[in-house]
């Protein structure tokens, strides 16, 4: 039985560059992510997945791996939520507002 949902939100840079990270890098990464079949969202400034702790883990694991052939350094920030029996919540959150706000938002 799944009783944890993870919410992982990361950000990665990489140095070794003169311009740092391009959009050439990040497609990469948005690839292994989008392939991964779990839940995700990508927005301009970090990609919000969710899943068992495991599956995220090494789905990060394997973005920052990708990332280091080619790269002298990748820098990146993780943002973990664990919380016990929570579901759906990269669209959850988004619907509890709305539904406050009684329409729709930009999201």
């Amino acid at each position: 039985m799944k009783y944890w949902r993870q919410y992982a939100d990361s950000i990665f840079d990489v140095s070794g560059r003169e311009r740092g990270i391009g959009f050439r890098e990040i497609a990469k990464i948005i690839d292994i992510v989008d392939k991964s079949g779990l839940p995700y969202k990508t927005t301009a400034m970090a990609t919000v997945i969710e899943g068992e702790w495991d599956e995220i883990m090494t789905l990060i694991n394997k973005c920052r791996l990708k990332l280091r052939k080619g790269n002298n350094r990748v820098y990146m920030i993780l943002t973990m939520d664990d919380r016990k029996g929570a579901k759906r919540r990269l669209t959850g959150k988004v619907g509890a507002i709305e539904k406050k706000l009684g329409r729709k938002i930009k999201s």
